[in-house]
């Protein structure tokens, strides 16, 4: 007697081009770069989709601006580069744990409707973004971090092989990528323009034969 088959999970095409992780450009800016000690000001991230025809296009943008936790440090060179006050009056801010809870509730969304199983951090110089989120994810004890604990993926190595580059705006102009840099170290500039430079990477691999293997 035959035995109907259990239908197999369907699979999107962007959980298959990064088995099974969904890529989020994140970007963050600081009060300096002790993501243990040092304020996290403002946090960006970009989710990206696939069409039919396996090419990655940056999709949803979710800023927001953050209050420093309580006890955290600021330093003064930090926010003379970014060009943030913290501590403005017209600065529209929200409380660390409420804005990673959103956060993460958005990108648990889009991985259901992808079908992935994690999320994969991406950023430029992705470690540095990556320290900040996950301190925040331990200090507010959240415990459904989306993120792989330690895996990303970095711009700055991709752009490296790419165009010979590691800086954000150089390799943005190797890419054919608009860069305002009076408008940089927003998060959400930074956030959207590291997006349009991962994708633009990715593609540029698949159309050279990298991606689907044969």
């Amino acid at each position: 007697m035959n035995t109907p088959e259990t239908p197999s999970k369907p699979e999107s095409q962007l959980a298959g081009r990064f088995r099974g992780f969904l890529p989020v450009v994140i970007d963050v800016e600081c009060g300096g770069f002790n993501s243990a000690t040092d304020a996290l000001l403002e946090i960006a991230a970009v989710t990206v989709g696939m069409d039919e025809n396996g090419i990655l296009e940056p999709e949803d943008t979710w800023f927001f601006r953050v209050e420093p936790f309580p006890g955290a440090n600021l330093e003064e060179s930090a926010l003379k580069f970014t060009g943030i006050d913290p501590h403005h009056p017209l600065r529209i801010a929200h409380k660390e744990p409420d804005v990673f809870r959103e956060l993460f509730k958005n990108i648990r969304k889009k991985m259901k409707e992808e079908l992935c199983t994690r999320a994969i951090l991406v950023g430029h110089n992705a470690h540095f973004d990556h320290g900040f989120v996950n301190a925040a994810a331990e200090r507010n004890a959240l415990k459904r971090n989306p993120f792989h604990p330690f895996s990303s993926l970095d711009t700055a190595s991709m752009s490296a092989v790419a165009f010979g580059q590691t800086v954000l705006s150089r390799a943005c102009e190797c890419a054919g990528i608009d860069f305002n840099n009076e408008e940089a170290h927003s998060a959400r500039y930074d956030a959207e323009k590291t997006a349009e430079l991962f994708c633009f990477i990715i593609n540029r691999w698949q159309k050279l034969g990298g991606w689907p293997l044969s």
